[in-house]
């Protein structure tokens, strides 16, 4: 039997984390890809450390595609990844957007996964690996997100909102958040502990940093969520001065939790971040999120999971699982039936319905790939809710 008494926390990181400065990198150059060529394939890792930028992989395409003859070069993919460390704000002597040492291994994709992909003959377009993903969405917040990963983003947004625009000028880019919340009868009912850590400029105290960050936890939790004064923690080590890759490595791909639901439901593994559409670790996680939050828009369910599983090479899912936790109001396997009549969830289908082959990805990289609003350009497009009316007609 579920708890309905407990406390869960979860946590955000800001675009100026080293991991996820690479996963800026990488969607950067997905979109650089999408651009030149809507169906290219694209799998690019990024690594940062001090002053430097590694970025490999694999892209569809022969080796002049990323060696200067095409239209995304080795050129180009270095101008992206400087201009990406700009936009988020590192001009640092360990870490700065125009002297950071910048390498491309990028390569060509290997023939035995291309064939596998590939459509040809009666065959249709075929997952690029095998792998499960998890959808999820639930009542907690309008956004039908769980409430700790969303208040832990908007903390993030808030005080990076207030660094670029200049309004807090001692805040450098480097920072995580991180909200405990009470539950009481299963619902989110007040905080009991909030932990921010913000890389600040040299000479502030850890008091002036505190009073920097309070306004922005306080006005985005409800009102009277705020937690105690003793459990409010904003950089318990003292001083956070040195951050950003020059104070630790990043990679792309480390915050799958981070970039879904915050530890509130299962995650199959794969990172979304530097890959194409055609990878269903991206598509088809985002699939099985337009579909649970559809779910619970329409009002078939307050809380909704959903598994979807492929096999590398084959296009059908080879199961599609819906658990809508003891809240549904209809049945889960007829539910199961609707949303696959609904959607075609072949990684061809996935594609073509949310219009995934656009460049929308360098936007995801940063305070989480749900919970956020559609975007006019085709942006966030999974997080539409128009599925409702042909679900309640269909249910």
């Amino acid at each position: 039997m579920a708890l309905k008494d407990y406390l869960f926390t979860s946590e955000s990181v800001s675009e100026g984390h080293p991991d996820k400065v690479c996963d800026r990198i990488s969607d950067a150059v997905v979109d650089a890809f999408l651009t030149a060529d809507p169906v290219a394939r694209v799998a690019c890792e990024t690594l940062v450390t001090t002053n430097r930028i590694v970025l490999a992989g694999e892209v569809r395409g022969p080796e002049p595609l990323v060696d200067g003859n095409g239209d995304v070069d080795k050129d180009m993919m270095e101008k992206i990844a400087r201009q990406c460390v700009k936009d988020i704000g590192y001009e640092q002597d360990g870490f700065h957007w125009k002297n950071s040492e910048v390498q491309v291994y990028l390569h060509g994709q290997s023939v035995d996964i291309a064939q596998g992909v590939d459509a040809s003959g009666n065959k249709d377009e075929g997952a690029g690996d095998q792998g499960i993903m998890f959808g999820y969405a639930c009542r907690e917040t309008d956004v039908l997100m769980p409430a700790p990963i969303h208040y832990s983003h908007s903390i993030l947004r808030s005080l990076a909102e207030a660094r670029h625009s200049g309004a807090e000028p001692g805040l450098e880019p480097d920072s995580k958040s991180q909200v405990t919340l009470k539950y009481v009868n299963g619902k989110p009912v007040g905080a009991t502990s909030v932990v921010v850590s913000t890389q600040h400029a040299e000479g502030l105290s850890q008091d002036e940093v505190r009073t920097i960050v309070r306004p922005h936890v306080e006005n985005v939790l409800p009102d009277g969520w705020m937690c105690p004064d003793e459990e409010f923690y904003v950089n318990p080590t003292g001083n956070f001065v040195i951050g950003g890759p020059d104070g630790d490595c990043g990679l792309t791909g480390r915050k799958i939790i981070v970039d879904t639901y915050g530890g509130a439901a299962p995650h199959g593994g794969g990172a979304f971040s530097g890959k194409d559409p055609t990878k269903v670790d991206r598509s088809a996680a985002y699939a099985a999120r337009y579909l649970a939050k559809n779910v619970v828009a329409s009002g078939a369910a307050d809380e909704c999971t959903i598994q979807l599983a492929y096999a590398i090479g084959v296009s059908k899912p080879l199961s599609v699982y819906v658990d809508t936790h003891g809240t549904g109001k209809v049945d889960e396997d007829a539910l199961s039936k609707t949303l696959q009549q609904e959607m075609d969830l072949t990684p061809r289908g996935i594609r073509e319905h949310l219009k995934l082959s656009r460049p929308i990805y360098a936007r995801t990289s940063a305070y989480g790939h749900f919970g956020r609003s559609p975007d006019t350009d085709g942006g966030f497009s999974w997080e539409q809710t128009d599925l409702v009316d042909a679900l309640k007609r269909s249910l």
